[in-house]
């Protein structure tokens, strides 16, 4: 339960915290940005973790010169891509047994049928266009390795979508995160940044349970 309040905290606050942690550990700093975007975009137990925000205000911290720009984005790249293949990978493994999977602790059946639904719609562009959506980020690469799309097609989704998301929210941190309305405003937009992509993948959700019968074993994309 105090792990449960702590990562509420920390994803509610993730400004205050990182910067505190980079003031009593320095550089190890990267190495736990690196573990918290590899565990939510590889793993499907994790997809509740603060990406966007968490980008937003590593670029804040850079243009504050706590930290260092091409660094972070260095070091985010190769998180976000490698998570983004690890899911592949596992979805490629379990495949259509996938569809059987109850909703249980460990398994949001809702979060995968929105991300299977999103990618029956618009295919590999999913894998891009989720990344700046909670939930279906972490679901997309899963559903696309049960779905057998090719390793090769799915990894330059998963590159270009990692390289939008991670140096786009990063620039965006380093320009704007520290005019005097944003640090006034940080944490209603941390908020914002939370709960609008996250309503746009309950909705998705909902529509996905809406659909009646479950999915058809996956066809290849």
């Amino acid at each position: 339960m105090e792990f449960a309040h702590f990562l509420i905290d920390f994803i509610l606050h993730v400004d205050r915290h990182l910067a505190e942690f980079v003031q009593a550990y320095g550089a190890w700093v990267y190495a736990l940005l690196f573990l918290i975007v590899f565990v939510e975009t590889g793993l499907v137990v994790m997809p509740f973790l603060p990406g966007d925000s968490l980008l937003f205000v590593v670029g804040a911290l850079c243009g504050a010169g706590m930290m260092s720009l091409p660094l972070a984005i260095a070091i985010l790249l190769v998180a976000a891509i490698l998570g983004d293949q690890t899911n592949y990978t596992i979805g490629r493994y379990f495949g259509p047994k996938v569809f059987q999977w109850e909703q249980s602790r460990f398994f949001n059946r809702r979060a995968f049928d929105a991300a299977h639904q999103f990618y029956e719609k618009h295919g590999g562009v999913t894998i891009i266009i989720a990344r700046f959506m909670p939930f279906i980020r972490t679901f997309a690469p899963f559903v696309a390795g049960v779905a057998e799309m090719s390793r090769s097609k799915f990894t330059l989704y998963n590159v270009v979508g990692a390289v939008i998301w991670v140096v786009g929210l990063c620039l965006a941190g380093y320009l704007f995160g520290n005019i005097p309305f944003v640090q006034t405003h940080l944490s209603k937009i941390i908020w914002a940044m939370i709960i609008i992509p996250g309503l746009i993948a309950l909705y998705g959700g909902w529509k996905a349970s809406r659909g009646g019968a479950k999915p058809a074993a996956p066809a290849q994309h």
